[in-house]
C-alpha cells in the first residue's frame, strides 16, 4: 500500500483536494503519473478548462472531454439473460490419463492445473436485480487450455424448458417482465410466463425443478452444475463416446426455504455475491468435482427416452458418474466489470476432443452465443478483450474490425499463399494431426430424406421423468413443489391458466394435481391429454437434496447473539467449536462497540442486530445473561431473530438464561433447540436442518 507521504496534497483556490507527485525525487517513483488514455500527463483533475475563474467552459479541454465521454460509455448492453452474475478464478486439475475416451489435452495429465473462469448467474432478472428470486441458475466455467478456450456453458439444473432452441425467444419473452409494464422483475410469477408453461408440455419436468428447493440455493458454493446437453467425447482414432458433464459442490448440495429466500433479498441483495467472494477472500475455496456420464450408442438406444432431448436426463443410478477432476476457485476477479461483465461465453468454444451432439436445443445456442457477444460487447474481436482471450498461441487470417488489438504484419490475410516461396511471411497453416476434427454423425439413420420441420416422436413424452423427479423426492420437499406451484400460479390473473397447468400436472401425480388444486381453490380438472402416454420410471434417488445433504458446518456461518454481561467462557469455547469444526462464527449484539461480557473485557462485535437477520446465518446461537434477556425480550428485533431461526428450521443454541426469549418468539424444544452446555452437541447439530420441525409449523400443498 502507498502511504500517503508519496505524494503532495493541497487545496485549490475552492477548497478542493489536489493529491499530486511530491517534489521529493524519491518519493515520485513510488506513485504512477495521472494521465489522459493517451498517456498525456494531467495536471489538475478537479478543474475544467474555463474561459477565466467564472465564464465559460471551453471545448478545447480534452481532459474533460476524454473523462466524460468514457463515462457516457461505462456500461454496456447488458445480457439478455443471465445478467446478474458472479465470477471467480481458479483451477481445473485432472485425476487420471483420459485417452481412452478424448484427445482433449487438458485430460491427458493427471494432477496437470488448467486455469478457468468460472461465472454463476440467474437467468430472468436484470444486472441491478438481487441474488435470491426463485431462479434458475447459470453455471458457466471457461478452461483456458493449452488447445484454445473450451467453454462449458450451462445451470444448476441437468434439464431444460425446451426441446428446440427455436423456442428459446418465446421462453424468455414469457418469463422476464411483461412487456407493457416492466413487471415482475426476476421472477415467473406471473400472467405470461404461466401462459406459456401450460401451453408447451415440454417444459413440465423442467417446472418440477424450478418449484423445487434447486431453485432457492443457499450459496453458490453449495450448486450443483451441468452441462445440460449431451456431447461428445472423441478418442485419438476418431471414434466417439455420448458424455454429459456434471458439478458436485465439496460443501454438498444446500438451498433455502421460500420464507428465507424471500427475507433474504430484504437482507442483503447481494448475498450470494457477497458469500462467494468473502469464501475466496478468506481463503476457503470452494470447490467442485468434475463428473461424467459416458455412454455408447447402444445405451442410448436402450433408453425409453431420446438423449439429445435437453428436457430428459439420465438418472446416476441408471449410469454412475465417473469423477476426473476437480475444480478450485482461488481468486476473486480484480475488476467487476473487466472480467465479470465483460467475460464471454459460448457453447460453440470446444476443442479437439469434445464435440456435439445433434440436441437441436444446442445446435440453436451453438449460433446464439457468438452473436449476443458481438451485440453486447460491441465488436467482433470480443475474443481479444483480456477475459475472454486464450492464454495459448492464436493467429489466423481474421483482420480489422471495431477495436482491433492485433497488429498483425506483412501482407499475408488470405490462404492458400505463396509468400513465403518469397521470403515473406505466409501466415498460419491447417494442422490435420492435432487440430479439430468432427465427429462421424449417424446419416445413415438420422441426416438423410426430406428436409422437415417436426420434432421426432422420441421426444413426444413429456410427463415421465417430470413424475420420476417428484416421486425421488422427500415428502418435504414434495410440500415444497406443491406449495410453490400454488405461489406461483396465485399470481396469474389469467382465468383458464391455473387449470390448464394442473391438467398438465395430473399427467405427472394425481396427489401433486389434487394438492395444487386444493391450494389454489378451483375445481380439480381433467388431465390434458398428453402426446405420448408417461411410462413409470424408477426414482432416482440421487436427486433429492434433502436425501443426500452433506451434514457439515464447513463453508457455513453461525450467528451468535450476546450483549452485556455474556459469559465470556462460553463465548470462547463456542467460538473454537464452531471454529475447529470449519464454520464461520460471526457475533452479532445490539450495539457494535462497547459490549461487556461477563469477564469485564469487551467483545468483538462483527454486526449489529438490526443490520444481521438471522436468515444470514446456517444456525444461531443465542449467549444472554437474565439481564439481557429481559431487556431484549421486549425488543422486536431479537425476538425476530430467534423466530426466523426457528421457523427457517436452524438450529438454536441457547443459554439458561436466554430461555424466555425463546418462548417468546415461539421456539419449542425438539432436536435442534439444544442447551450451549455441551459446545459439541450444538456444533453437530448446527450441521443439518430440521425438517421434522416444519410440520409444526406452517401449512403447505
Amino acid at each position: 500500500m502507498i502511504d500517503d507521504s508519496s505524494f503532495d496534497t493541497d487545496l485549490g483556490t475552492g477548497g478542493e483536494t489536489h493529491q499530486h507527485e511530491s517534489s521529493d525525487p524519491k518519493a515520485k517513483a513510488a506513485v504512477a503519473r495521472l494521465t489522459t488514455d493517451q498517456g498525456i500527463p494531467i495536471s489538475d483533475n478537479q478543474n475544467s478548462l474555463k474561459a477565466g475563474a467564472r465564464g465559460p467552459t471551453l471545448l478545447e479541454d480534452f481532459v474533460l472531454r476524454e473523462k466524460i465521454f468514457h463515462f457516457d460509455h461505462e456500461r454496456i448492453p447488458e445480457r439478455i439473460v443471465h445478467a446478474r452474475g458472479s465470477a471467480a478464478h481458479g483451477f481445473f486439475e485432472v485425476y487420471e490419463r483420459l485417452a481412452d475416451l478424448t484427445i482433449a489435452d487438458l485430460f491427458q495429465r493427471p494432477g496437470e492445473r488448467t486455469p478457468v473462469l468460472a461465472r454463476f448467474s440467474t437467468v430472468a432478472g436484470g444486472a441491478g436485480s438481487v441474488d435470491t428470486p426463485r431462479d434458475v441458475r447459470g453455471f458457466a466455467v471457461k478452461f483456458y487450455t493449452r488447445q484454445g478456450n473450451w467453454d462449458l456453458v450451462g445451470n444448476n439444473i441437468p434439464v431444460f424448458f425446451i426441446q428446440d432452441a427455436i423456442k428459446f425467444p418465446d421462453l424468455i419473452h414469457a418469463v422476464k417482465m411483461e412487456s407493457d409494464r416492466a413487471f415482475p422483475q426476476a421472477g415467473s410469477a406471473h400472467d405470461t410466463f404461466w401462459d406459456f408453461a401450460s401451453l408447451s408440455p415440454e417444459t413440465t419436468h423442467m417446472l418440477m425443478w424450478a418449484m423445487s428447493d434447486r431453485t432457492l440455493p443457499r450459496s453458490l458454493r453449495m450448486m450443483q452444475g451441468f452441462g445440460i446437453h449431451t456431447f461428445r467425447l472423441v478418442d485419438a482414432a476418431g471414434a466417439s463416446t455420448f458424455v454429459k458433464f456434471h458439478w458436485r459442490p465439496k460443501l454438498g448440495t444446500q438451498s433455502t426455504l421460500w420464507d428465507e429466500a424471500l427475507k433474504l433479498q430484504a437482507a442483503d441483495n447481494d448475498f450470494h455475491r457477497r458469500d462467494l467472494w468473502e469464501a475466496i477472500d478468506a481463503g476457503d475455496f470452494p470447490e467442485w468435482e468434475l463428473g461424467l456420464q459416458i455412454f455408447d450408442q447402444e445405451f442410448a438406444d436402450s433408453l425409453p427416452y431420446d438423449v439429445l432431448d435437453s428436457t430428459k436426463l439420465i438418472p446416476e443410478e441408471l449410469l454412475p458418474l465417473r469423477m476426473v477432476g476437480r475444480m478450485v476457485l482461488d481468486r476473486n476477479p480484480d475488476n467487476f466489470f473487466a472480467e465479470t461483465e465483460q467475460s464471454a461465453f459460448c457453447p460453440a468454444n470446444i476443442v479437439p476432443g469434445i464435440d456435439f451432439s445433434d440436441d437441436p436445443l444446442l445446435q440453436g445456442r451453438l449460433f446464439s452465443y457468438l452473436d449476443t457477444q458481438k451485440s453486447r460487447l460491441g465488436t467482433a474481436n470480443f475474443h481479444q478483450i483480456p477475459i475472454n482471450a486464450p492464454k495459448c498461441p492464436m493467429a489466423n487470417f481474421q483482420r480489422d474490425g471495431q477495436m482491433q488489438m492485433q497488429v498483425p504484419k506483412g501482407r499475408a490475410n488470405y490462404e492458400p499463399n505463396s509468400l513465403a516461396d518469397h521470403g515473406e511471411p505466409g501466415g498460419p497453416r491447417e494442422a490435420p494431426a492435432t487440430g479439430f476434427h468432427t465427429a462421424a454423425g449417424r446419416a445413415a439413420r438420422d441426416e438423410q430424406g426430406d428436409k422437415l420441420r417436426v420434432r421426432p416422436e422420441t421426444f413426444a413424452d413429456h410427463y415421465s421423468q417430470a413424475a420420476m423427479f417428484f416421486h425421488s423426492l422427500t415428502a418435504s420437499e414434495q410440500a415444497h413443489v406443491a406449495s410453490a406451484f400454488v405461489f406461483e400460479l396465485s399470481k396469474v390473473n389469467l382465468a383458464r391458466v391455473p387449470a390448464r397447468m394442473v391438467g398438465n400436472l395430473l399427467n405427472v401425480d394425481a396427489d401433486l394435481a389434487a394438492r395444487v388444486a386444493a391450494g389454489l381453490g378451483i375445481p380439480l380438472p381433467a388431465a390434458n391429454p398428453p402426446a405420448r402416454a408417461p411410462i413409470d420410471l424408477e426414482p432416482s434417488p440421487a436427486l433429492s437434496i434433502q436425501a443426500n445433504a452433506v451434514e457439515t458446518l464447513k463453508g457455513r456461518k453461525v450467528g451468535l447473539l450476546i450483549a452485556d454481561g455474556s459469559d465470556a467462557a462460553t463465548l470462547d469455547v463456542l467460538i473454537d467449536a464452531i471454529e475447529d469444526a470449519g464454520g464461520v462464527a460471526f457475533v452479532v449484539a445490539p450495539r457494535v462497540h462497547g459490549v461487556t461480557l461477563s469477564d469485564g473485557t469487551t467483545a468483538a462485535v462483527d454486526g449489529q442486530l438490526l443490520g444481521s437477520p438471522s436468515v444470514l446465518f446456517d444456525a444461531i446461537a443465542v449467549l444472554l445473561s437474565d439481564d439481557a434477556t429481559k431487556i431484549l425480550t421486549l425488543e422486536a428485533a431479537a425476538v425476530q431473530w430467534v423466530m426466523d431461526a426457528y421457523g427457517h428450521l436452524k438450529t438454536i443454541g441457547h443459554t439458561a438464561a436466554a430461555a424466555p426469549l425463546l418462548r417468546k418468539a415461539g421456539a419449542k424444544v425438539d432436536d435442534g433447540v439444544i442447551a450451549l452446555d455441551d459446545a459439541a452437541g450444538f456444533v453437530a447439530a448446527a450441521a443439518r436442518r430440521h425438517w421434522a420441525r416444519e410440520a409444526t409449523l406452517r401449512t403447505l400443498a
